[in-house]
């Protein structure tokens, strides 16, 4: 309560005088069907305790193994981010008690990471663009799962998801904004999912995410005592522990209270933080070298398969979109949200070069389509060539883009194998884009509306909308509007 109140009486002056300092350690479990270190299942929502084996449950005698392709997927994540891969790894025991670990360490990496530094650049929304630095990131295991049910005194404990290969990012502490940790974890999220190396989904916890915050005055360069915030399930209650972390510390300060180098939790109900455990020593871990695994050597061959193997990463597609197909870097943020919209447009944009239109469409018609249905653009019936092929009979004149939209685009998604001209002939919709066929068309509009067009040229152009109106309704929407407009036009002045 205290601290709720502190929040609600801080001043911006006092807010302004701070700078926050930002560091996120970013844990994705990885897109392997068996563990780090054996071959149990990581298949989630299974029935608890049965994705386990005496590898899993540590028992005396039993040997770990390296999965290959957990190894692969941290390279690719480390490529992806620019790091510099290490050659040689070697894996640690970090030994700490805790009930859902039951070998009683965590088979981790400790002075040699897998990948070495690195960046992930993000773009905030009033444009700027900033590069966000990495420490490392290197490979271990999850832990399992305590579960607390309500009213009940005893924990239990699910092992499915001890061992569980995980990825853990760490950046550097180069944010300065909870809307700059907004948009870093927005990045790697998409990197993990354009990799196809984790689903992201930070609700069955496959993407977790601890936030290192501290404060200092503006100018100085020391950095202050930091707090770790855990137990946040989403991108938005990252943000919002940040901030109210931010204001907690600087409160503190302002009294003239120590701020507590220590581990809170937040609660997403009350937006506020509270305190876990003290870091009286930060390298509290006993680390030694894992004596049960040999290195695992990435050799120069295995490196240059796994550079092959990389799709097109997101903001090599944002950049295309935005210098080569000429779009708004609105549109290119969200066609490269999804590696499969991104990839759709890519293929659209091969077949046309309305680039523009094509955006339009996917942004529009196609997007409430799979909104509405909840699909994913997989699933979505009409391939490329179809939309191509419905932007050319617009772009042509053939067809006005209200027919285009409101009837032969749902006709396609009905039967996605007839082409949109078939459609168009068949349901009468093709436009009357000849002069000749459509100058007796505005005439007899004209006569019709003869003390109109008196007022017309008297001044009153807003009429023009009303004759456009009825030569649309003579021609029963066949008209080229371009064309009628340029015709109503001669014929008035």
């Amino acid at each position: 309560m205290i601290e709720e109140k502190r929040q609600r009486t801080l001043e911006p002056e006092v807010k302004q005088k701070y700078e926050l300092v930002i560091g996120l350690e970013v844990h994705a479990q990885l897109l392997t069907n068996s563990k780090m270190y054996t071959a149990d299942s990581t298949m989630f929502g299974n029935m608890p305790n049965t994705n386990i084996s005496v590898i899993t449950l540590g028992h005396p005698g039993t040997l770990p193994k390296v999965n290959k392709r957990a190894v692969e997927f941290a390279v690719k994540m480390g490529l992806a981010c620019d790091s510099r891969i290490t050659r040689r790894n070697i894996f640690a025991r970090k030994n700490y008690f805790y009930p859902d670990l039951p070998k009683g360490y965590q088979i981790t990496q400790d002075k040699d990471p897998i990948c070495v530094g690195g960046k992930v650049p993000i773009i905030l929304g009033s444009g700027e663009r900033k590069t966000v630095a990495l420490t490392r990131i290197h490979l271990e295991e999850d832990a399992g799962k305590s579960i607390h049910l309500a009213g009940e005194v005893d924990t239990l404990v699910d092992f499915n998801r001890a061992g569980v290969p995980l990825i853990e990012i760490v950046s550097e502490p180069d944010m300065r904004s909870s809307e700059e940790a907004y948009q870093f974890l927005t990045e790697i999220k998409k990197l993990v999912k354009y990799l196809d190396i984790c689903d992201g989904n930070m609700e069955e916890g496959s993407l977790r995410c601890d936030a290192n915050v501290s404060i200092r005055l503006h100018g100085t360069t020391e950095f202050g005592k930091k707090v770790e915030v855990k137990n946040m399930n989403s991108f938005r209650n990252v943000a919002r522990a940040i901030e109210h972390e931010f204001e907690r510390q600087i409160m503190l300060a302002e009294s003239g209270e120590e701020i507590i180098s220590e581990t809170r939790t937040f609660d997403a109900t009350s937006g506020t933080t509270s305190g876990m455990r003290t870091k009286e020593d930060l390298n509290d871990y006993r680390y030694f070298p894992e004596p049960d695994l040999s290195p695992v050597v990435v050799s120069e061959e295995w490196l240059n398969a796994i550079q092959v193997s990389l799709p097109p990463l997101p903001r090599e597609l944002f950049e295309k979109f935005v210098t080569g197909y000429g779009l708004p870097e609105y549109d290119a943020g969200v066609l490269t949200d999804s590696k499969e919209i991104a990839l759709y447009f890519e293929d659209l944009c091969q077949l046309t070069k309305n680039y523009k239109a094509a955006s339009n469409w996917m942004m529009g018609p196609i997007k409430s389509y799979l909104n509405e249905l909840t699909l994913h653009i997989v699933d979505f019936p009409i391939r490329p060539a179809g939309i191509a092929a419905l932007i050319e009979l617009i772009d042509e004149g053939k067809v006005s883009f209200s027919a285009a939209s409101q009837k032969i685009y749902p006709e396609l998604l009905r039967n996605p194998n007839k082409a949109p001209l078939e459609i168009a002939t068949a349901q009468n919709l093709i436009q009357q884009s000849d002069e000749g066929s459509l100058k007796p068309i505005v005439a007899q509009v004209l006569a019709e509306n003869a003390q109109k067009v008196d007022e017309y040229r008297a001044g009153k152009k807003g009429l023009m909308g009303m004759f456009m109106g009825q030569v649309m309704k003579k021609s029963q929407g066949k008209a080229d509007p371009k064309v009628a407009s340029k015709l109503l036009s001669e014929m008035l002045d």
